[in-house]
């Protein structure tokens, strides 16, 4: 049941473990625009009730148009800044989604989590989808906090997580990339006002920021499972990559990692811990060329699975007006 229903729609709610996912097949004979302007208080309400929604075929073509429709459900769009993985802005403030071998899965994670400047909301649009898997899915951060064991989220909320990288030319992201400048200034200027602690050696930055474990979304009340601890945790690694980067780089050098805020260990059993309830509750919807997805950030997480053939899948990122 959704409590603003979609018009001129046909519209049913998954579920799996605590997560929801609203799928919704428009009538909107041709005029998907119109559509949306209808349906915006809806798809907002969904959001916020059941945490991600999928229009199928949701009538986009212009590649500028995602921005558009994600401005009109959600607010202002964002750049990519601050960033931990690699992307291409294709126009405006639309991107691609991580640009990552195919066979390989991105975990599941709220986006931009590490920063104090995390998007509200995520909008997904396949422009072509994979020939197989590829699928973008949704984890409730609700049902993942309520999974995990009450001890290990004590530990997190009391302590919060300390991120910390390290931007070299050739491993990992540059600094240039992460911050989108080639100007240090303008690097200790923004990390000072983010509160993130930088450490420079000629051109290689070091920089630790401590940040939540456990959040309250400002609109549902909800509390929930809001980190990336375990995307930035070298133990998130496979074993042969995990063993090759401490040997160049040790501890104090990988491209990333994450403790708890008070600088103790985060073990590879609580990493196991936290990943076994992520595949618990995920949730995945088959991808289909012309498909949205919108999610909000808070309330769920997104990964990617596996594929095989060309996906084209791309981004934009809202934050709600004050």
């Amino acid at each position: 049941m959704i409590k603003t229903p979609f018009a001129d729609a046909e519209a049913e709610v998954l579920e799996r473990n605590g997560t929801r996912l609203v799928r919704v097949r428009p009538r909107h004979d041709g005029d998907h625009r119109a559509w949306f302007t209808a349906n915006t208080e809806a798809f907002r309400s969904a959001m916020y009730e059941h945490a991600a929604v999928m229009v199928k075929d949701c009538g986009i073509v212009e590649q500028s148009e995602l921005a558009v429709l994600a401005e009109e459900i959600s607010g202002r769009t964002l750049e990519y800044n601050e960033r931990s993985t690699p992307r291409s802005r294709v126009t405006g403030k639309v991107y691609t989604s991580t640009e990552y071998p195919a066979d390989q899965s991105i975990p599941q994670h709220n986006e931009s989590a590490y920063s104090e400047n995390w998007p509200h909301n995520v909008f997904f649009f396949c422009a072509l989808a994979a020939r197989t898997g590829g699928e973008t899915p949704v984890a409730d951060s609700a049902a993942v906090l309520e999974r995990l064991p009450a001890d290990l989220v004590r530990r997190f909320e009391e302590k919060g997580v300390v991120y910390t990288r390290t931007y070299r030319t050739g491993m990992g992201l540059s600094w240039q990339e992460g911050f989108q400048t080639d100007d240090k200034g303008y690097v200790e200027s923004y990390c000072a006002d983010h509160n993130i602690q930088t450490d420079w050696d000629g051109d290689l930055l070091r920089t630790w920021q401590k940040r939540q474990a456990v959040t309250v979304h400002p609109i549902t009340g909800k509390k929930v499972w809001f980190n990336q601890a375990h995307l930035f945790h070298v133990h998130a690694l496979p074993e042969d990559v995990r063993e090759g980067l401490l040997e160049i780089c040790g501890e104090d050098g990988l491209p990333r990692n994450a403790y708890y805020g008070d600088g103790t260990p985060i073990t590879a059993d609580e990493l196991a811990t936290i990943l076994g309830v992520y595949d618990e509750t995920t949730l995945a919807e088959t991808w289909g060329t012309g498909d949205l997805l919108g999610i909000d950030n808070i309330l769920t997480s997104h990964g990617r699975r596996p594929f095989t053939g060309d996906r084209k899948v791309l981004v934009a990122m809202t934050q709600r007006e004050a």
